[in-house]
Parts: structure tokens; sequence; C-alpha cells
């Protein structure tokens, strides 16, 4: 096939929308504001209306949406964002670290998380007792009393949390006690996951402030267990379980790939091919070329399995900080599509894990000779992806 000549090569290239001028009016709605970005195209704004249009096909898909969180989002002032995410039904399950649930829960509590500032002397807030994160001020003694909440809760844990137990468990009753005890739980989004049984996964646990009391307990003869294996088993089974998946990924380290790599868990550890994830959406301030996962490109995550190669449509990052863009993206949504029910996915984890450990044991037979399983009617067809070599 000849090159194309260079007027072809113009006509190709510059066949493209045109720049419009960005014009400003009083009074304008978030959904016009987008219409501004998505005229202008270009950078960052351009990708903001990029990802607002995802986002907005990834729940008219039907699809399970994932939300993974990094950093200090809570502290912020972001769990308000993600409860009215799960209120709307656009969020169907949290990967987040330990941190932002640990510290969701100040605002339950009725602990102060104070705007400070970044140009202060934090040998004077040591001796006051107030820790920093950047521009946020948090008492020593809200962290006190953080501890003491969640050390009472594993006291005086049911039965069925004296065990080895996942962490959506785990917050799923931290969720519900907030809604019972807590002075302020319309403030939680943890207490908003265990209304709307949206299960929160933390990739991992022991890297946190929960994760610490839940340790400290083992020496006054504490029983609950975080079982790591249950939590990548149960965040499988829903991908598996999920016609579509999607994700918006707010900033990226470890519960971004904890989530992505459900993917390569069905295809390359179970046999169980899906294809890759069909949406993905990533907020984020890193970049590619230093080569952290928080951030590799969703085509990168492709030559993984991850992300559908044929979707390319459907991948979005954009480079902005968090707190800037995430709640316009988030309002734009509420204000342009209609809310949906709940997937309620926490109730429905033992079913969607049995229902993966028979497709798995249907695939190996012999390799689960030492459990008993039933024959499920059918299993799920794997989606379109690589062959996997004959074990």
């Amino acid at each position: 096939m000849a090159p194309k000549s260079p007027k072809q090569l113009r006509k190709a290239y510059l066949s493209r929308p045109p720049v419009e001028p960005m014009r400003l009016t009083p009074g304008m709605t978030v959904e016009e504001l987008v219409a501004v970005y998505r005229k202008a195209g270009a950078f960052n704004g351009g990708r903001l209306a990029e990802a607002c249009d995802l986002f907005g096909r990834m729940i008219d898909s039907g699809a399970t949406i994932a939300l993974t969180v990094t950093g200090a989002m809570t502290p912020a002032g972001m769990g308000g964002a993600i409860q009215a995410m799960m209120e709307a039904g656009f969020v169907d399950l949290v990967i987040s670290t330990g941190a932002n649930i640990y510290h969701d829960l100040h605002f339950a509590l009725k602990l102060p998380v104070v705007q400070g500032h970044f140009q202060v002397d934090d040998k004077e807030l040591y001796r006051a007792g107030i820790e920093r994160i950047y521009d946020i001020f948090i008492t020593e003694d809200s962290l006190l009393d953080t501890d003491a909440f969640v050390r009472e809760a594993l006291e005086k844990a049911p039965e069925a949390l004296r065990g080895r137990i996942s962490t959506p468990r785990l917050h799923h009753y931290l969720g519900q006690l907030v809604r019972q005890q807590a002075p302020l739980p319309e403030k939680s989004f943890v207490a908003t996951a265990a209304q709307y049984d949206v299960p929160i996964f933390t990739s991992s646990p022991g890297d946190s402030s929960i994760g610490m009391n839940v340790a400290a307990m083992k020496l006054r003869g504490g029983q609950t267990t975080i079982d790591p294996d249950l939590d990548v088993l149960e965040s499988t089974a829903i991908v598996y379980d999920a016609d579509v998946n999607g994700v918006v990924i707010l900033g990226g380290g470890s519960p971004k790939n904890f989530y992505l790599q459900t993917q390569p868990t069905l295809w390359q550890i179970l046999d169980l091919n899906r294809g890759g994830h069909e949406f993905v959406l990533q907020i984020s301030t890193d970049s590619p070329q230093w080569g952290g996962l928080s951030g590799a490109t969703p085509s990168e995550a492709i030559s993984w399995g991850k992300v559908q190669a044929n979707m390319l449509k459907n991948h979005v990052v954009l480079y902005s900080d968090t707190t800037v863009a995430a709640p316009l993206v988030f309002a734009y949504a509420l204000s342009t599509r209609k809310k949906r029910k709940p997937k309620r996915l926490f109730k429905r984890l033992p079913e969607m894990y049995a229902a993966l450990q028979q497709a798995h044991l249907k695939k190996h037979p012999g390799e689960g000779a030492m459990l008993e399983v039933k024959d499920s009617a059918k299993t799920k067809t794997a989606g379109p992806g690589r062959k996997l070599p004959r074990r």
C-alpha cells in the first residue's frame, strides 16, 4: 500500500474538531463548564471532559464499577464525594488504603479534622500534639479516640468475626457500628458503604492504624485475623460475576493494582479468562516514565491482560490533583445520569465466591480432590483474550 501524500495526511490530521475559545458566563452549571472544556478539547481540560463522558458511558453500560482510593483523600473531605457516588449507585465496590478508612471515622466520631497550613513549624505541632497532612491538622487525641473505637469494636465483635475474615467483612461491621453509635454517621463513607452493602477492600491491611489495632488485639487474645487470600478471591469473584467491569482510579498505588490484578488472577492463575476490564478512568498526578504502578497507563495494562485491548475508547488518563478533578467528574455524573439500583455486592460475596470456586474446579477437577464441590448447571463463558498454555 502506497504511503499517503502530504495532502492526504493534512486532510486526515485536520479533520478533527477545531479548538474553541473558552467562553465563560455567570452562573454556569457543571454541565456547561464541562461543555466548554469539551469544545476547547486541549490539555487536561480536554481530558476532564473525556473523563466525564467516559464515566457516564460506564454508568450507562450497567458495569460493575470499582473505585480505588489512595492518598489522603478522606482527611481532605473526599469521603463525602464517595458517599454521593454510593448513594447514586455509581460505585459498587471500593478498594482503599487503610488510612482513608481510618481517617473517615474521625468525621463520624465528631473528632477534629482542621483546615491547617503547610507553612508551619512542625516542631511546634509536635509539642502541641497535632499531626499534619500537608495543610490538614489532626489532633493526637483524635487518633487515640479512633483507636479506642476500633479496639472496642473488635472486643465486642460477634462470633462470625472471631476468626479469619476478609477486609470487607471487617469494614462492613465497623460501618454498622458507626451507623448505630457514632454522633455523625452521615459524614462517614464507611457507614454509607454498610448502608448500601458496598464492599470495601484494603489491599494492604497491615499498613494502617486499623491494621495496627487488629494486630495489637492479638496481644490480648483477640481472634480476629485479616486473611488477604480471601480479599484476593472475593474481589476476583466480583469481577468474574460481572458482565462488564469498570474502574475509577483515584491516585494509584496498591489499591489500583489490587483491582487490576483481578484479571490476571482469572486468566493466569485460575484459567478463567475474561479478557480484561472494559472501562478504565485514571486520575493521577504521576506519570509513566518513572516506571511506577501509579503512573502506568491503561495501555500498558493491556500487555498484562488487565485491560481489554479492543476498548481503547474506554480508557482515559486525566493528569490532575484528585481533589480538584474527581468532584467535577462525579458532579457531572449526578447532573447527567439517573440513579442506578444498588448492586449490594457485599451481601452476594459468599454466592460469588462459591461460583468462582466451582468454575475453577470444573476446569481443574483433579486439583480439587480434597474439596466437596457440587456441579453447577453452567459456568460463565470466558471472554475474549489470549489462550492459555495447557497445564
